[in-house]
C-alpha cells in the first residue's frame, strides 16, 4: 500500500524533525536536591511518573498545621497537580483553603462571557445545553497579566455522568526532554501574551475597549524559572501567547508550533476522572491544563479559585 505524504509524515517522522523520537521519555518530576524526607501528614499516590498525585488522609476544611502545609507545598512542587477525593466541603471551606497560599484573584472577564457569577474571587464554570464548554485547549491561566496565577483550586460541584475530564501537562518535563539545541535557542527568548483574541471574542466590543487600557499585552520569558526549585519550564500557551519577540514571524510560528506539539505528548500528561467532591490543586506556573469538552449536552459545574502569583523570571544570561 502506498501512503500519502501526509500519512507518511504522521507515522514515519523523519529524523530531521527536531522532536523526532521513540522510546523512553521520563524526566525528573522535580529538581534534584538530595533525598526527600517521607510525607508524614498524608499519603501520596503518584498517578504518573512525573505529574499528578492523589493525596489521602487529609481534609481540606478546618485548620491545617504548619507541617501539613509545608508538606503540601513540597508535594505540589514535586507533582505539579494534587488530587483530593471525598472532600464534601462548602464554598467557604474552598476559599479558606485557597487563602492559605496567597491573595486570591478577581478575574475581570468571566462576568462578561459567563454571566451569573456571584463572588468576585470564585469563577463558576457552569456548562450545559445552553452554554457549551470552551476551555478545551492547553493553557496556563492568566498569562495575559503581569502576575499570572501561582496556583488554582478547582472543586467539582456537579459532574456529568461520563466525560468532562481535566488533563494537565508537565511543562518542566517538556522542557527537560527537548533537544539541547532547541533549549539553547529558546532559553533567553521573550513572548507577548494577550487576552483580547481569547476572552475578548466573547465580550461586547464596548467592554473590550473599556478593559483594554487596564490590561494591555504583556511580555514573559519563553522559558520560566520556578524560584522554589530552580526548575526551567516552558511558559507559552495556545490561548494567550501571541508571538515570540526578537525573531521573524516565520521563526516565531515555527517555534511555537514545535513547543505546543511537544507539550501535548502523553508522556507529560495526567488525566483526572472527576468524581463527586473531588478537588484539584495545581501549580499554574509549571503545568498547563485542558478541560475535555465531550459531555454536551450534559451539565458540568466547577468552582475555581486562583491565587495571585509572582512576575515570571527567565533564565539568567551567562556573563
Amino acid at each position: 500500500m502506498t501512503r500519502s505524504p501526509l500519512t507518511t509524515a504522521f507515522f514515519e517522522p523523519g529524523r530531521a524533525d527536531p522532536l523526532y523520537g521513540h522510546g523512553p521519555m521520563v524526566a525528573p518530576n522535580a529538581a534534584p536536591d538530595g533525598e526527600a524526607p517521607p510525607y508524614t501528614s498524608f499519603s501520596v499516590s503518584p498517578v504518573t511518573p512525573t505529574i499528578g498525585a492523589e493525596i489521602s488522609g487529609i481534609r481540606l476544611s478546618g485548620n491545617l498545621s504548619e507541617q501539613t502545609l509545608a508538606e503540601l507545598r513540597r508535594a505540589l512542587l514535586e507533582w505539579k497537580v494534587l488530587f483530593f477525593r471525598d472532600q464534601d466541603i462548602e464554598r467557604s471551606d474552598h476559599r479558606g483553603f485557597a487563602q492559605l497560599w496567597g491573595d486570591l484573584e478577581q478575574h475581570p472577564f468571566f462576568k462578561y462571557i459567563q454571566p451569573g457569577q456571584t463572588d468576585a474571587d470564585v469563577v463558576t464554570l457552569a456548562k450545559d445545553v445552553m452554554t457549551s464548554g470552551f476551555e478545551n485547549n492547553w493553557h496556563n491561566d492568566v498569562t495575559w497579566g503581569e502576575h499570572p496565577s501561582f496556583a488554582a483550586v478547582l472543586r467539582a460541584v456537579e459532574i456529568p455522568p461520563v466525560g468532562g475530564d481535566t488533563l494537565w501537562a508537565d511543562t518542566g518535563a517538556a522542557y527537560d526532554l527537548l533537544p539541547q539545541d532547541i533549549r539553547d535557542r529558546i532559553d533567553h527568548l521573550v513572548a507577548e501574551h494577550d487576552w483580547v483574541h481569547a476572552f475578548g471574542a466573547g465580550m461586547p466590543e464596548e467592554s473590550v475597549a473599556a478593559l483594554r487600557p487596564e490590561f494591555p499585552p504583556v511580555q514573559h520569558p519563553v522559558v520560566r524559572v520556578i524560584p522554589d526549585t530552580g526548575r526551567r519550564v516552558l511558559f507559552v500557551n495556545v490561548s494567550f501567547t501571541r508571538r515570540i519577540l526578537g525573531v521573524s514571524e516565520a521563526e516565531s510560528d515555527e517555534l511555537l508550533r514545535m513547543l505546543y506539539r511537544h507539550i501535548q505528548r502523553p508522556e507529560f500528561q495526567v488525566r483526572l476522572r472527576w468524581q463527586p467532591n473531588t478537588i484539584a490543586f495545581w501549580d499554574n506556573r509549571s503545568c498547563q491544563h485542558y478541560a475535555a469538552s465531550d459531555y454536551y449536552p450534559a451539565r458540568r459545574v466547577m468552582d475555581r479559585i486562583s491565587i495571585i502569583g509572582e512576575k515570571p523570571q527567565g533564565v539568567v544570561a551567562a556573563h
